[in-house]
């Protein structure tokens, strides 16, 4: 693959050569300023990006197996922005972006970005709609990068005019080792929008936008649920490997060649399924998938009109068809389906699991993952820390179920509501609170699980934030609520959005138009721009 690593001096050399060999016709241009421009925009396409993002996360993948503490994380994003200021919030406080990326979910591209307006997550969004905010998220990473160059290039413009060496080299040492805000995002393509082609053009194009992970389930196209929902409809196995295939097919196509493919099952909350699986013997895959099909045995003579019967270990037996024309399985089966499901996907071209559970259960996850690596030893889980869960009460009756096990007294409390904020200060709480604060760690370390990401946390936040100021500012507090609440929280903690001017790229176009104009340029950074302020 193509280096995109940045060298200054090397861009400023080169420059300079084409200026010489074009002689008087490129006398305007500056070399240094040129290379300030490519530095600023190191990707110049969306496979630039996947190819070196995929390389991060294969090495992440294998950091992980040798030291299970080296877990990944990652926040839902809805729009560039959102995305953007993650990273720049990540640079911030932690200096570099090792290990953390971006997740993109289909529920929010259907409840925020369709032309439809608000959609349940049913795959009736626009397909195009998530390749799409895959290339605006990775324009906004790609600015964020511009932007915080061109305010280094300031610095050492200042540093060589007041000719202070010892902070030229520090500047100059910012410039050469800087760290992008490009991480992988890990991009859902839901259940493939259609068959395997289908699958295979969607995934090509979001690949050509940047994505170097697709994540893909197994639940039939048009009858598509959220994971958190009741009615969700499994396909046979071999249908999902199609897909897989269609994905892998459209890295290796684009040059991707690490490109990482997540595998997600919905069994555990799926009861039904659209097809009975071909089978040609006993034991394939078709046949073990049938396998969990709830049926009874008949005979010839019992059958009714239109019913579909089925040979299982010599038996001839009778589907349970609903009035959907789906078919249910067996009440129980969902952990060994998922168990089935994740092997299979492994040994036929998905880099890592997704398993879509009811709850946030380490012993749970764990089970299954211990079940799977008993067949693939180095089995890795990307896993939903999902707002769909109650998290407090869930951890609460956790510690709750442990304290009565240990025989402890647990009379103080009743486990039906212990969402209550007469426990907040409670024991039995602050012992769930560290149990949430550590599940991820844990749930690294003892189910096998890679990447945690929460699927939402925007959507919720951009409520609750709004809620809060909404509620202050038409109230009695005016504009307090937004100053208090907002504005001066941004100034002393350091939010670069205060500046909202230099973040929309004021600052970037004022650079240019000196470059393009010199000393004709209008800027708009001058002592009347309200911006200094802050």
């Amino acid at each position: 693959m193509a280096d995109t690593t940045p060298n200054y001096k090397q861009d400023i050399d080169h420059v300079t050569t084409l200026c010489q060999m074009n002689g008087n016709n490129w006398q305007s241009i500056n070399p240094e300023y040129a290379a300030r421009m490519k530095m600023q925009n190191r990707f110049k396409t969306g496979l630039d990006i996947a190819k070196y993002t995929a390389d991060i996360m294969r090495a992440d993948m294998g950091n992980y197996d040798a030291d299970t503490s080296k877990y990944t994380q990652s926040l839902g994003c809805w729009h560039g922005f959102i995305g953007q200021q993650k990273m720049i919030s990540i640079k911030k406080h932690f200096e570099n972006t090792d290990r953390r990326y971006l997740y993109l979910s289909g529920w929010m591209v259907a409840a925020l970005r369709s032309e439809f307006g608000p959609l349940p997550d049913q795959s009736m969004h626009e397909k195009t709609s998530v390749a799409g905010l895959i290339e605006e998220l990775y324009t906004f990473l790609r600015q964020a990068d511009a932007r915080e160059l061109g305010g280094f290039f300031r610095e050492l413009d200042t540093a060589k005019a007041a000719n202070d060496t010892a902070e030229t080299t520090k500047v100059q040492d910012k410039i050469d080792n800087y760290v992008t805000h490009v991480v992988p995002i890990i991009a859902d393509i839901d259940a493939g929008f259609g068959n395997a082609e289908a699958t295979y053009l969607m995934a090509k194009q979001m690949i050509e936008a940047g994505a170097c992970c697709i994540q893909i389930e197994n639940q039939v196209s048009d009858e598509k649920q959220c994971g958190h929902q009741d009615g969700k409809v499994t396909v046979p196995h071999e249908d999902f490997l199609a897909k897989i295939n269609a994905v892998r097919y459209a890295f290796l196509e684009l040059g991707v060649d690490n490109g990482v493919i997540v595998a997600r099952t919905d069994s555990l909350g799926a009861g039904l399924t659209k097809q009975i699986a071909v089978t040609k013997e006993s034991g394939d895959l078709g046949d073990q998938y049938n396998a969990f099909l709830d049926c009874d045995e008949v005979s010839a003579d019992e059958l009714g009109n239109g019913d579909v019967v089925i040979k299982q270990d010599g038996k001839l037996v009778r589907p349970k068809r609903l009035a959907s024309n789906l078919y249910q399985f067996k009440k129980g089966t969902g952990e060994a389906r998922c168990v089935l499901d994740c092997i299979t996907s492994l040994q036929n071209g998905a880099d890592l699991l997704w398993i879509e559970t009811e709850k946030p259960h380490v012993g749970q996850i764990g089970a299954m993952v211990n079940a799977i690596r008993e067949v693939v030893p180095n089995a890795k889980l990307v896993y939903n820390n999902s707002p769909s869960f109650n998290w407090t009460l869930n951890f609460r009756q956790q510690i709750f179920d442990a304290m009565v096990e240990e025989g402890k007294d647990v009379s103080a409390y009743q486990r039906d509501s212990l969402m209550s904020e007469q426990y907040d200060d409670s024991e039995l709480s602050q012992l769930a609170d560290e149990k949430i604060r550590n599940f991820q760690a844990d749930a690294a370390k003892e189910a096998g699980i890679f990447h945690h990401l929460i699927t939402l946390p925007t959507y919720h936040t951009a409520a609750l934030s709004t809620d809060n100021l909404a509620k202050g500012y038409f109230g009695d507090e005016g504009m307090l609520a937004y100053v208090q609440g907002v504005q001066r929280k941004e100034i002393r903690q350091g939010i670069a959005c205060v500046k909202h001017q230099n973040m929309a790229g004021s600052d970037m176009g004022d650079d240019h138009k000196e470059y393009f104009a010199g000393e004709a340029a209008l800027k708009a950074s001058g002592k009347d721009n309200t911006m200094n302020q802050f």
